[in-house]
């Protein structure tokens, strides 16, 4: 496909930056990209997500799929596949920059992208896919309709395109953080002994709600138990709590982990949390524009290593914003393994990463910090940076 050096007429309502999409779609080789995931649909359409479908997928014998079809270079021949619903009620509304099409199906959506895309001709050679987020009937329609196109992820341009965020994309980071604490200290006190995790996991679910968030999870352990899933297991007198919990707010994750106690903590405990902290500044000191990512893994593994207690402990960095791990990715271990391709990407303005460091104490139980930084011109700010000491529960 030949890209269109004319500015189209619709360059100034496309919500994205168009020139930096295109630079990274030629780079890829990408004559024309099919989004398919929510996060991206929402990051390419200016905050939109159709309501209906927030929380589920499926759709009497098949699924919802929405589709944005980009060629490259060409925004005013882009084309949104979407639902009747949307069609009917959120195009009234004024919410899509560019047409649209209905289709009820998966496979139907991938035949009006398809009917689209022969529009171009022979220009279309190569075609960028979600590949994690395509069902597989309707991969299959595409290679079946257009033999003669190569297929590839898009995965990598989309990350690199959404790693360094506006100033109303660092807002929303912001409130979803400070809210998430705000609802953790809440729950901290007011709850006591003998609350049980599926107790506090509910009760924090109340309270991001109440402040305007969508609770995503809790991963909460107590006492000496490293199990982190809700249970029926109670809180007691003297034992520690971790509660990591990420809150979506307008589609942007606050990911934080904060720690607390029934009573009061002794020094053990007091040098035990200092330790996590001690890993958490080191994470924080290369933090700038310009240095490369992997200094934060680097600095942070070399105070981890310092510490007494060094076989239980683990640190781990990674991207967040409208997912809980993108770009920059940092580490290639722990619960979420993918390539840490980012190492040597400079660090810029705008990204956000978030940092944990877990102590496993084999007698006091899982003691944790996570939190969340901003990339700034000068250095690096902290979204939701209180209560990181050991938080004391009142209970009712």
């Amino acid at each position: 496909m030949t890209d269109n050096a004319s500015t189209p007429k619709t360059t100034a309502s496309v919500p994205f930056d168009r020139a930096f999409l295109d630079e990274l779609l030629l780079r890829a080789g990408i004559d024309v990209l099919i989004v398919s995931s929510k996060h991206n649909i929402q990051y390419l359409m200016g905050e939109y997500r159709f309501f209906f479908f927030d929380q589920f997928d499926a759709n009497g014998v098949s699924r919802y799929l929405p589709l944005l079809v980009y060629p490259r270079g060409r925004p005013e021949d882009a084309l949104y596949v979407c639902h009747g619903l949307e069609e009917a009620n959120e195009k009234e509304l004024g919410k899509f920059w560019m047409d649209t099409v209905v289709a009820g199906t998966s496979v139907g959506a991938m035949d009006r992208a398809v009917e689209h895309l022969k529009r171009f001709g022979n220009g279309v050679r190569t075609v960028g896919l979600e590949r994690a987020f395509i069902p597989a009937d309707a991969e299959e329609c595409l290679r079946l309709s257009l033999p003669n196109v190569q297929i590839v992820d898009a995965l990598k341009p989309l990350e690199t395109l959404r790693a360094r965020k506006s100033p109303t994309e660092l807002a929303y980071l912001r409130e979803a953080s400070e809210r998430v604490v705000e609802a953790m200290l809440e729950v901290i006190g007011s709850h006591g002994a003998g609350t049980t995790k599926r107790e506090l996991n509910d009760a924090l679910r109340r309270e991001e709600m109440l402040r305007g968030l969508s609770f995503e999870y809790c991963l909460i352990a107590c006492g000496a138990s490293f199990n982190r899933s809700p249970s029926n297991q109670p809180w007691q007198e003297g034992e520690i709590l971790s509660l990591d919990s990420g809150g979506n707010y307008r589609g942007y994750i606050g990911d934080l982990c904060r720690m607390a106690i029934l009573g009061e903590p002794d020094a053990e405990l007091e040098d035990l949390l200092a330790e996590v902290d001690a890993v958490q500044q080191a994470a924080r000191s290369p933090i700038r524009p310009g240095t490369p990512a992997g200094e934060i893994v680097r600095i942070a593994e070399e105070t981890r290593r310092k510490s007494p207690h060094v076989s239980h402990v683990d640190f781990v960095a990674h991207g967040m914003g409208l997912v809980t791990h993108e770009a920059p990715r940092l580490i290639g271990r722990g619960s979420f393994p993918y390539p840490p391709d980012h190492i040597e990407t400079p660090l810029a303005e705008g990204m956000v990463i978030s940092i944990e460091t877990t102590l496993k104490h084999p007698s006091r139980g899982l003691i944790k910090l996570e939190d969340t930084l901003a990339v700034t011109r000068e250095g690096w700010e902290s979204y939701g940076d209180t209560a990181r000491g050991w938080n004391r529960a009142s209970g009712p």
